[in-house]
């Protein structure tokens, strides 16, 4: 992997372990909603983007609203994204939450990537994809496996839903990627494309977090949760997002955002106390197999560079930005 990709990488995976993080952090405001906690999440967090990215987005005005249609579509996905994927983990814990709505999103990605983009699969993103998808097949199988022993079908059916919950912040985590990305490989900074995304995403948000959000400011460690989620995860975190979707491919991204699901398993155990039976273990495993393999440089291309009549040009990546859509910020 050429320098640009390996960075645009590096930023999704810190990302990816800043997502791994809220799951676990919203089991400290108990009594605060899923739907409260995904609109103070993304809402606020999406508001701060978009403030610190208001010089760019006067700047790129013009060129955005030539591109509102994909705006709107990435706004309207960032905004039902936070309430499916908190529902979800609300229902079928913090492990299976994040898996299902992690795990599924590479494959809703390049399917979108496929319809739209007409983007062709390469060997080793259908290799990482399949080690990724099958570990969070086994992280699933174990979580359900384990609720229906310990408290039969109530729990099941809560696991269902909170699956079908995922799955519907897979789909909408992959469409906004897909937007981010599009706007940004149209030559818009990732400071412009993502701040207005999710700014306008943030905007959608507030109703629900004016019906929702009073138990976030019925205490101290409810708003520090509050707080926490807006600034590190959803702020930092797509602040890196940005400028990893402007080196690579949003398929590519929602790939190695796969790390996150490992990352909040792991903190599900050691924090929350949520038992992970042999086979979750196995699937976290699978999960990071997948991710070496997306991530290592082949070593063909180690080796040597583009030989003659490639069509990859000296220093760019194929399926990446082009140079000048790179993040100029």
């Amino acid at each position: 992997m050429r320098r640009p990709a390996g960075t645009g990488a590096l930023c999704v995976l810190v990302a990816s372990v800043l997502w791994g993080t809220t799951g676990t952090a919203a089991t400290f405001a108990p009594d605060a909603g899923p739907l409260a906690v995904g609109a103070v999440a993304m809402g606020l967090g999406g508001l701060l983007q978009a403030l610190v990215a208001a010089p760019q987005i006067a700047r790129h005005a013009g060129r955005l609203r030539e591109q509102r249609g994909t705006v709107l579509l990435g706004a309207a996905s960032v905004a039902v994204y936070p309430l499916a994927f908190y529902s979800s983990m609300r229902l079928a814990g913090v492990a299976v939450g994040t898996v299902v709505s992690i795990g599924t999103a590479p494959l809703a990605s390049v399917l979108i990537e496929r319809v739209l983009d007409r983007r062709r699969l390469t060997r080793r993103w259908t290799a990482a994809a399949a080690l990724g998808l099958l570990g969070t097949v086994l992280l699933c199988v174990a979580e359900a496996a384990r609720a229906a022993g310990r408290t039969g079908r109530a729990p099941v059916a809560g696991t269902l839903a909170g699956v079908g919950l995922g799955l519907l912040a897979a789909a909408t985590y992959a469409l906004y990627s897909w937007a981010a990305h599009r706007l940004i490989t149209r030559r818009l900074p990732s400071r412009a494309a993502m701040g207005t995304v999710f700014g306008l995403g943030g905007l959608f948000l507030l109703p629900v977090l004016l019906a929702t959000g009073a138990p976030l400011v019925a205490s101290w460690s409810a708003a520090a949760v509050g707080t926490y989620m807006a600034l590190v995860p959803m702020f930092a975190g797509y602040v890196l997002f940005g400028w990893g979707l402007a080196r690579v491919p949003a398929s590519t991204a929602t790939t190695l955002s796969l790390l996150e699901p490992a990352v909040a398993a792991v903190l599900a155990v050691l924090v929350v106390g949520e038992r992970l039976p042999a086979a979750g273990w196995a699937g976290i495993a699978l999960v990071i197999a997948c991710l070496v393999v997306l991530t290592t440089p082949s070593p063909a291309l180690r080796r040597r560079g583009p030989g003659p009549g490639s069509r990859v040009r000296p220093g760019a990546r194929q399926g990446s930005a082009p140079p000048a859509a790179r993040d100029r910020t």
